[in-house]
Order: C-alpha cells, then structure tokens, then sequence
C-alpha cells in the first residue's frame, strides 16, 4: 500500500505546547463578563473547559469556544447578551496570541512531503475558531502548504471519533484510510484514534500529554524524522 497524504494533529505536533496556567488564561474573559466576580468566573469557565476536554474519553462530542462561554455564563446565572459573549470570546483568544508559535521544523517537512507529491492535511481537536488558527497558519506560511485543514469546533466529534478522521481524509480525496498517515503528540487522541480509523500513525514522542496503552506504527521525537518513515511506507 502506497502512502498519498500525511496529516498532523496541531497543538503539541506543529504548533509548540505552551506552558501556561489554564485556568489564568481565563482572566480576561471572565473580567469581561463579570469584573466583580472575576475569580469565581474564571475558575467556572476552566471547569467548563476541563469538563469539554473530560468528554474526548467518553463520546468524543465536539464544542465551540462559545457554547463553553454560554454554559459557564448560565450555570453562574450571569443574564449576559451574545454580544457579550462574542466579545467575551475574542478577549479569551487574545490571552492566547502571545504564547502561539509553531515548531521551526514544520514548514520544511511540509514542503518536503509536498514535493514528494503528497496531500497534506491537518486535523485538531480545538473548541476555538477557524479564523484563529488560520492566523497563525498564515502568519507562519503553512496555511500553503496544508491541503486541507479540519477544526472540530466544526464538526460534531472530536478525535479519536473515525468520524473525524474520516472528515479529513474525505476533503483529501484518500478513500483508503490505509494510504494516509497520521502524526500526532496524545497516544489516545491521535494514535488509538487513527489506527482505530485504519490510518498509520506516527506518534511524535511528548511527556506533556496524558498516556495511553497503544503502539504506534513508527514514533519520532522531531518531525525532521518524518519523511524518512514515510519514504519507507512508499
């Protein structure tokens, strides 16, 4: 079986983890929607987002940035507007710009798989919004060099669902989940998730992720390993 399209997870495998206080990262936007109870918003809206997390084990229902706003703002009881919310939203994200860099290996390993004529996707499991990360993508210049990007704040499932990895490889054109790799840093999210989905999994070597009893096809600890596995497989 030949190998026609890689795709990456995003968080952790292109994009660097950052090391932040996720409940901090919160502030803004709770200071927004209740400045007099900021504290207790902000800790309200990490539990919301923690529990969104919690679900990927479970059902693997996706959400959006802003239904975990909605949902902490109601179980608070806070009487806010959408336009609060929205505005609530952008604040949150705006916490997030400066800690967002993408690995400085990333855009020559996607040129190098492009040029062997391969697809690239990209799949990631993120309640923030497509315009979001496509800043970042556009700013870095990957946005190019990725065929086709998936954001599950889109759809309806999250990884390790087959369904989302059956969006991806459906907009690639890949009809064999066996002719596509995937390569992503979470043992359950990425490599359970796509070997469940009959895609080959390259799990990229992380100690910041939860772990998970399965075996990848191939593992790395850069992505500059990346094309040789591939190369490999074809």
């Amino acid at each position: 079986m030949t190998v026609e399209a890689v795709v990456f997870d995003w968080g952790g495998t292109l994009s660097v983890l950052a090391d932040v206080d996720m409940e901090d990262m919160w502030r803004l936007a709770a200071r927004h929607l209740a400045p007099d109870r900021e504290d207790e918003v902000r800790a309200a809206l990490a539990a919301v987002e923690e529990a969104s997390f919690a679900r990927i084990s479970v059902d693997q229902r996706a959400t959006t940035l802003s239904s975990l706003l909605a949902t902490a703002s109601a179980e608070l009881a806070l009487d806010v507007a959408e336009a609060v919310l929205e505005e609530a939203a952008m604040h949150h994200l705006d916490s997030w710009t400066p800690h967002i860099t993408h690995d400085p290996e990333a855009e020559p390993v996607l040129r190098a798989l492009r040029e062997r004529g391969l697809r690239i996707g990209l799949l990631s499991n993120t309640h923030w919004p497509r315009g979001f990360h496509e800043h970042f993508l556009e700013r870095d210049g990957l946005d190019k060099l990725i065929d086709v990007r998936c954001y599950t704040s889109e759809m309806t499932h999250t990884k390790p669902h087959a369904d989302a990895f059956r969006t991806v490889l459906d907009q690639l054109a890949v009809d064999d989940p066996g002719a596509a790799v995937f390569v992503g840093d979470r043992r359950y999210d990425d490599v359970f998730g796509a070997k469940s989905a009959g895609l080959r999994s390259v799990w990229r070597h992380s100690t910041l992720v939860p772990g998970y009893e399965v075996t990848p096809d191939a593992a790395i600890h850069s992505l500059a390993e990346l094309p040789a596995i591939v190369d490999a497989w074809r």
